[in-house]
């Protein structure tokens, strides 16, 4: 059921994402990380920036100047990729809010598949996977429970966002956000001038202090006189082998045409990968084409859809599905709201449901056809047939085949009931008529029977 209001695609968003003025920023869940990126990122600038000012003010040593300039400019320049990365859409594909046609099922059917799922639609089933074809090689794309779509080439689903990501790399916790295609190439270039940052606070904090051992008589006057540089030198030591083993490991992605989530799954060690074109142009892929625009507009005008239950895939192995045990599969956790909060319908509150269980214990017969307990079908077939079997009269004679050959062949019971009233009307007009017309009867019996 819609509602009249429409509201901005940012405020009825589903997935985890939060957005800032107006829709125009989007940040993954884990806002809290970027602040501690930065926090790691400012306080040991700040830090080298302070060392130098005081050096220059108080001992008058200019040349310097170049130093904290260059520091400045790759600290600016480090905090705008970061925002750059963990601010803008990594690639989201918007979710399939049409679900598949009857047309469409033919195309699909073709696909070998093991597995089939129904999703949002329990009358049509779509195979789990189906296969495209990228520069020759085949390549299989999965069916996404969540996003009800299947998934572009190279997409993923993030289980911490809960999109479907284009050209999923992975979710980086220290951005916040998701690696994808329209973010991957800032994201590179952030652990690059990290990379370089440290390198540049290390030399000059360790060279700060060699100067100042020329100075001094021994290391221990030197070290008490520069902690800072001390603490400069041993933080960025530390940093340099975490930002610069992954600047290393994604140049080597980069020169292979890899995601890391390819990587991780050894998706092209006993294949070919369909996308490596070579060193230069997997480069130019990267950092010399063009960004493609968002495939959503976060400010656009939309209705909001109150869905009282939400999409679930059926169990196979029963009828009935508990609302506790829906799984996303994409998710894995519970997502499915409790669907036993919802009205019971009044024809159903008032339904019996003793006859049924009466006809499974019956017998001991539970494969034998069952008519539920509100259709009076078999409740009636027996007085039928009890009727039929007692001895009738003169005037029942010439009505017994047509009165005990009935069939029922209508199981709607208000038809049944209608055609069944309508018979013993019948059957009593046709008794009356008899007994005036045509048959000699007994007054005296009549009489003593009355």
């Amino acid at each position: 059921m819609a509602t009249n209001q429409p509201k901005r695609l940012y405020q009825v968003w589903k997935g985890s994402n939060r957005f800032l003025c107006g829709g125009r920023l989007i940040f993954g869940p884990e806002v809290l990380s970027l602040f501690l990126s930065t926090f790691l990122i400012a306080a040991p600038a700040a830090v080298f920036c302070s060392v130098l000012i005081s050096k220059i003010i108080a001992q008058d040593k200019f040349h310097w100047i170049p130093v904290l300039a260059v520091a400045a400019i790759i600290t600016i320049s480090d905090f705008m990729l970061l925002f750059l990365t963990s601010g803008r859409d990594p690639g989201i594909v918007p979710r399939n809010t049409r679900p598949f046609e009857s047309e469409e099922m033919f195309d699909l059917a073709t696909t070998p598949s093991m597995e089939w799922i129904q999703g949002r639609t329990p009358h049509l089933r779509v195979p789990r996977t189906k296969e495209i074809v990228i520069n020759g090689i085949a390549v299989k794309v999965k069916y996404c429970d969540t996003c009800s779509l299947y998934r572009p080439p190279r997409a993923s689903h993030c289980s911490v966002c809960n999109n479907c990501v284009k050209r999923f790399d992975h979710h980086c916790p220290w951005v916040g956000q998701c690696i994808g295609l329209r973010n991957y190439r800032f994201f590179f270039l952030f652990l690059s001038s990290s990379t370089f940052l440290c390198i540049y606070v290390l030399t000059f904090s360790l060279l700060n202090i060699l100067m100042h051992k020329k100075d001094s008589k021994s290391w221990k006057d030197t070290m008490s006189e520069e902690v800072l540089s001390l603490v400069l030198v041993i933080y960025c030591f530390i940093a340099f082998w975490f930002v610069g083993g992954l600047t290393v490991f994604h140049l080597y992605l980069i020169c292979t045409n890899q995601t890391t989530y390819e990587n991780f799954r050894n998706r092209y060690d006993k294949k070919e990968n369909p996308h490596n074109r070579g060193i230069l142009m997997n480069f130019k892929e990267v950092f010399f084409s063009t960004i493609p625009p968002s495939m959503n507009d976060f400010r656009s005008w939309v209705f909001e859809e109150h869905i009282d239950v939400g999409a679930f895939t059926p169990n196979r192995r029963s009828d009935f599905i508990n609302s506790n045990d829906k799984i996303d599969v994409e998710m894995g956790s519970s997502s499915l709201p409790n669907v036993t909060t919802l009205p019971i319908p009044q024809i159903l509150q008032n339904l019996d449901h003793n006859g049924i269980n009466d006809n499974l214990n019956r017998d001991g017969n539970e494969d034998r056809e069952l008519v539920p307990s509100f259709f009076p079908i078999d409740q009636e077939l027996r007085e039928s047939s009890q009727a039929c079997a007692t001895i009738p009269s003169d005037h029942e004679l010439r009505d017994r085949d047509q009165g005990c050959s009935t069939t029922l062949v209508n199981h709607d019971p208000q038809e049944y009931l209608q055609e069944h009233t309508e018979a013993n009307e019948a059957e009593v007009a046709g008794e009356g008529s008899t007994l005036n017309e045509t048959t000699p009867v007994n007054h005296d019996n009549h009489i003593l029977q009355a």
